[in-house]
């Protein structure tokens, strides 16, 4: 077990501990290099939120480690993803305070294709004994910002 698979079970169990029971079906799932968590059907959705890690390069082209906490939208059709966010842009004054300036919305890092808002922080010490729940209190940031302007009857983009 590498410390990156240690490190993202703990995030997943720290999200489930810090999320209120609203009867909606949160699904976590962590991998080595980080964690989904999406609601709805028991398959990951192509618009979910993660924490993870990524190369460095794909923020400003310089070797090192980035994490990433934020919203994705994976579609195969990237004028599903562009709709989606400018979804989230017409409704920015909504979920832009509980965000902050940090947030960035836009292009996902990597892949043209796919959209996202999120955080990036660089050069992250994965040694950090609090890193594991901030990325976790994070994440739930996200979770509590954005679902409800993608699904406010409870379904999900």
């Amino acid at each position: 077990m590498t410390i990156e698979t240690h490190l993202f079970e703990q995030v997943a169990d720290a999200v489930r501990s810090l999320m209120a029971d609203d009867g909606a079906t949160l699904h976590l799932r962590s991998h080595r290099r980080g964690v989904k968590a999406w609601f709805g059907p028991e398959t990951p959705t192509r618009a979910h939120y993660e924490a993870q890690l990524i190369p460095r390069r794909h923020v400003d082209g310089i070797d090192g480690m980035a994490i990433e906490v934020g919203f994705h939208s994976e579609h195969k059709d990237p004028a599903h993803n562009e709709q989606i966010l400018q979804e989230l842009l017409d409704h920015e004054t909504t979920w832009r305070p509980a965000l902050g300036e940090e947030s960035e919305a836009g292009v996902f890092l990597g892949a043209d294709n796919w959209r996202r808002v999120s955080d990036v922080w660089l050069e992250p010490d994965l040694d950090d004994p609090d890193l594991a729940f901030e990325m976790a209190a994070r994440l739930v940031d996200y979770l509590h910002a954005i679902e409800p302007v993608l699904s406010p009857g409870g379904s999900n983009a």
